[in-house]
């Protein structure tokens, strides 16, 4: 039950994020949303002595992962082309790229101490 509750949240997040960055959004970030909060969430309470700082590098690195995996199947198998970020520098195989993968990051500094005090309570 919490899985899928936090399955929902993250896609509604994700979604709800791009509709205010991009003014449109696809249901595949519903599903990397929902997909990149379960997967921290378990990472995060196996790892609960280490420090905010690592855990919020730790969140963009899964939320990135998740992002590329999803971009290579919808934009790039699929042919969605949902997003590109060819033109930004440091990006990689316009999926990812620097600049979002530090976004990501200054979120995950108050997302980790959510998840931290959510599994504490648990």
């Amino acid at each position: 039950m919490l899985y899928g509750i936090l399955f929902l949240a993250g896609g509604f997040c994700y979604v709800f994020l791009e509709l205010i960055w991009r003014g449109r959004s696809h249901v595949s970030m519903a599903i990397a949303g929902g997909v990149s909060l379960v997967l921290l969430f378990g990472v995060l309470r196996w790892l609960p002595h280490v420090t905010l700082l690592l855990r919020a590098m730790i969140g963009s690195a899964v939320i990135t992962a998740v992002e590329f995996i999803v971009g290579a199947i919808v934009n790039v198998r699929m042919g969605l082309h949902v997003w590109d970020y060819s033109e930004l520098p440091y990006n990689c195989y316009g999926q990812i790229c620097l600049r979002y993968s530090f976004l990501w990051f200054l979120l995950c500094v108050p997302l980790a101490e959510t998840l931290r005090m959510l599994s504490d309570t648990l």
